[in-house]
């Protein structure tokens, strides 16, 4: 079924749920927060895609995507660690990394999806489609938008913090 082979599903099973996860914690907290339960689940479903590409990729991109996402969900939940010795910029630098992990992990999954769906007759079949990149496009300025309202917010609350001048 849409020409995925068993190992291709459970890297897209495995994978799957960190698209809601990432939905829910964004909408709830403005950001993914790699320390708490979802941000768990997150981690390992992001970890089981990124992994597994490896294993299904045909294009050479795809394994580029799969070692910055690894590089960034690392670099991400690392910083979730690192607060008493980096301060602030910790926060900052999480809440990127794990906004480009979110983006990473739907640039291919809306690409894939677009590729294969409805079955037998998909929506885009040449990666160059207009309708492929301009969602590639819209991906890009979600993150780039997320991204800028994520720092304006991490400033604001950091103003806010008691002991701080405003």
């Amino acid at each position: 079924m849409f020409g995925i082979s068993s190992l291709g599903w459970v890297h897209t099973i495995g994978s799957l749920p960190a698209i809601p996860l990432a939905i829910y914690m964004l909408a709830r907290h403005g950001r993914i927060r790699p320390r708490s339960v979802p941000g768990a689940l997150y981690f390992v479903s992001m970890l089981v895609g990124a992994l597994t590409v490896f294993l299904v990729a045909k294009r050479p991109e795809s394994n580029f995507i799969a070692m910055l996402t690894l590089v960034f969900l690392l670099l991400g939940v690392g910083m979730s660690f690192a607060s008493s010795w980096l301060g602030r910029l910790a926060a900052y630098v999480e809440t990127i990394a794990l906004s480009v992990t979110v983006f990473l992990l739907l640039v291919p999954a809306v690409s894939e999806t677009l590729r294969r769906v409805p079955d037998g007759h998909p929506f885009v079949t040449d990666l160059k489609s207009p309708v492929l990149l301009g969602a590639q496009g819209a991906l890009l300025l979600a993150l780039l938008a997320g991204v800028t309202a994520q720092v304006i917010r991490l400033r604001r609350q950091g103003r806010l913090q008691p002991g701080r001048a405003a």
